[in-house]
């Protein structure tokens, strides 16, 4: 007769607990299935059934009672380490969102806002349409497949029962910092053609102060704004892909930095 003790039982929920823990909390904060748009109960699924698939390959879990206090301390281990490499993918949007924010701002658009699901707030239209282009963009070349392939390769270089240490936090704010550079370096062509635009129609109001600076400048910094965009599109693919990588191997940094050996 196939019995079960309260040993083996232990450690067939640790075998796959702990790693579903872990594999939710970046559900939570991963930024294509984080916002408010994906239901919870598709987000538990998916959690579900990537534990399933990779418990198998896992290395052992510790041999630890889940209702005690080692438990505890070993389930916010998986907590922190899930959300520190979904928030450094959910900064890749951020990124991208910065720029759209420069964007619309200089061509007269940061009024027209629409709903974003991912934040669940209002942002403005260019924001909105950079962030659904660079969903698309990362499922083209399987981004996805590399952040689960990056959730996999956690736990072997970041195992269950890892001790919790602070510098892992400090390299994602260190990611975080880099979010305001690199979304000026994406909206540096878009601004500087506006920039240009609004001292052509500087000069004009001087030459010809006649004309109706708002009526004439706001079609050119729209139409600037919208051209310039249209041709810098085709270089996205390639720094979202760079930006991507870079979020990876950030998230990883920090998730040994957070539990260290």
């Amino acid at each position: 007769m196939f019995t079960l003790s309260s040993t083996d039982l232990d450690a067939l929920l640790v075998l796959f607990f702990f790693p579903f823990v872990r594999i939710l909390a970046w559900v939570r904060f991963d930024p294509l299935l984080g916002n408010h748009a994906v239901p919870m109960r598709m987000r538990v699924v998916l959690a579900l059934v990537l534990t399933v698939a990779i418990a198998p390959i896992l290395p052992a879990a510790p041999q630890v009672a889940l209702v005690s206090g080692e438990g505890l301390m070993v389930l916010l281990q998986q907590i922190a380490i899930g959300a520190v490499l979904g928030f450094s993918l959910r900064i890749v949007f951020g990124i991208v969102e910065v720029a759209g924010n420069f964007m619309g701002m200089q061509m007269g658009l940061s009024f027209a806002t629409l709903f974003d699901p991912i934040n669940g707030a209002q942002t403005p239209v260019v924001s909105q349409f950079l962030v659904l282009a660079t969903t698309l963009i990362l499922f083209s070349f399987n981004g996805h497949h590399l952040v689960i392939a990056a959730l996999a390769q956690s736990f072997v270089e970041v195992p269950v029962g890892s001790t919790l240490t602070a510098p892992g936090f400090a390299a994602v704010a260190h990611w975080g910092g880099v979010m305001f550079s690199t979304g000026l370096h994406i909206a540096l062509p878009v601004t500087a053609a506006l920039l240009a635009t609004n001292l052509t129609i500087g000069m004009m109001s001087r030459a010809a102060p006649q004309l109706n600076i708002f009526a004439i400048g706001f079609p050119l910094t729209l139409g600037a704004g919208f051209l310039v965009l249209y041709f810098t599109l085709a270089y996205l693919p390639a720094q979202l892909d760079r930006i991507w990588l870079q979020a990876l191997q950030a998230g990883m940094s920090a998730m040994r930095g957070v539990a260290g050996q």
